[in-house]
């Protein structure tokens, strides 16, 4: 119970913070507050959101979540099992598929070391977001397949919803901020989240 309530807190925080500083950066735009913004956002998420994630895997046990709380765990067939093992899959690809375009493109990462340029190619001509899809389909794929009720509610209710708060009133705005007309721009061309099927030079 006690890494449930933790993961349960650390999506709170990151979700509180995200609010914080995306209403400070309203009051205070500019390329260098952007940059201080974001660095600390992701200092919030590595220490206060990934541990208890971590944790998780060895405390209680991925399979242990619903036993903790009296859950009953999600039907084993295999149609859950093959659903939960392609999103994870996928998630995982689309996931690394992005980190190597942002070093590849972007002259940086996904944390610390910001890009400094947008980058339009690769996974990025279809979705303006491929690693934070990835997430979501590794996380509500990981569920599935140890057909835990938990993992799977968290990430399909708690979760992704305080991430795409975070997308779409936080990191938006920062990178508007940081990157200028190239990024809106590409805003304008890139769909958000669910990827185009072909990808559009222009």
């Amino acid at each position: 119970m006690f890494t449930i309530v933790l993961q349960v807190l650390s999506l709170l925080v990151f979700l509180i913070t995200s609010a914080l500083l995306g209403a400070w950066l309203r009051r205070h735009p500019g390329k260098k507050s952007a940059e201080g913004a974001s660095r600390i956002l992701h200092f919030v998420f590595f220490v206060a959101v990934f541990p208890p994630v971590g944790l998780g895997f060895f405390y209680p046990g991925l399979t242990q979540f619903d036993r903790e709380l009296g859950l009953g765990s999600l039907p084993r067939h295999p149609l859950v099992t093959m659903v939960g093992l392609l999103g994870f899959l996928v998630g995982m690809y689309l996931f690394m598929a992005a980190n190597v375009a942002l070093r590849r493109l972007g002259q940086g990462a996904n944390a610390f070391r910001l890009t400094k340029r947008v980058v339009v190619g690769d996974i990025y001509e279809r979705t303006r977001n491929p690693m934070s899809l990835g997430f979501y389909l590794w996380a509500a794929g990981g569920g599935l397949f140890v057909r835990s009720t938990y993992l799977t509610l968290l990430t399909l209710l708690i979760a992704i919803p305080v991430h795409v708060f975070y997308l779409k009133y936080f990191e938006e705005y920062e990178l508007e901020l940081r990157l200028g007309e190239s990024y809106l721009e590409y805003k304008r061309r890139v769909p958000f989240l669910l990827p185009r099927l072909r990808s559009r030079k222009g």
